[in-house]
């Protein structure tokens, strides 16, 4: 019962890996606050407000912030730069990058203010890498990895860690938004020669969510099946 007493957060926590975070998260004595577009604290992360709103109904929900998983992001357009539309670009930006910073901004002033504090910001490998035909998306995750950072280094004299996690291909509704001959690309990327599971990335998330991590921060740990070379 890792969780017992502590209360999450986790951006769209409704599908995907931040669906599979949340379950293992209650499943082990964690009360969670669910900020998504499509329900839970119904929040637009790309919206300060909106996201300012939704940490202020979380405490009055659960009475305070001990974790924060932000897992809630978009493809954009899988499609060469030159046949990038501005509006692609600006909406991924907006959701994945400009909403990693105002979800983090958000709750840390909570967390400073009882000296403790989990963060894991969900990246990609795609942040490290680039994937071809997807440079909004490779470009916000890249800079999600350098927020983290900087973040973690503002906070690394507190108890309060700040970590990212880079998965590769995980089957999830985000398949939805990409062209089949992107997916397959990606699985030809991996030698373990299949997409990972979010059970698999759950894992690792809520082991750096916990107590236990406690000198790991401003760090990115890879779920890739071996595709991460650095």
């Amino acid at each position: 019962m890792r969780f017992a007493g502590k209360r999450a957060v986790v951006t769209g926590g409704l599908s995907g890996i931040g669906e599979a975070v949340v379950k293992r998260i209650e499943s082990e004595g964690g009360k969670v606050a669910i900020w998504d577009i499509n329900g839970g604290i119904k929040t637009n992360i790309a919206d300060f407000n909106s996201v300012m709103n939704a940490a202020e109904q979380t405490i009055r929900q659960i009475g305070g912030i001990d974790i924060l998983v932000n897992s809630a992001g978009i493809t954009g357009p899988t499609v060469p730069v030159t046949e990038f539309s501005v509006e692609g670009w600006e909406q991924t930006i907006a959701i994945n990058l400009n909403g990693t910073f105002f979800t983090n901004k958000a709750v840390v002033p909570h967390m400073v203010a009882q000296n403790y504090g989990r963060i894991v910001n969900v990246a990609s490998i795609a942040g490290k890498e680039g994937n071809p035909n997807a440079s909004a998306y490779s470009a916000s995750k890249a800079g999600v990895i350098g927020f983290t950072k900087s973040l973690a280094k503002e906070l690394a004299k507190t108890n309060i860690t700040v970590n990212a996690v880079t998965p590769a291909a995980v089957r999830t509704p985000i398949f939805d938004q990409m062209p089949q001959a992107h997916i397959d690309f990606m699985l030809a990327k991996i030698p373990k020669a299949r997409f990972g599971t979010v059970d698999e990335v759950a894992s690792l998330i809520c082991w750096l969510a916990s107590e236990e991590c406690s000198f790991s921060t401003g760090a990115v740990f890879d779920v890739s099946g071996g595709r991460a070379t650095y």
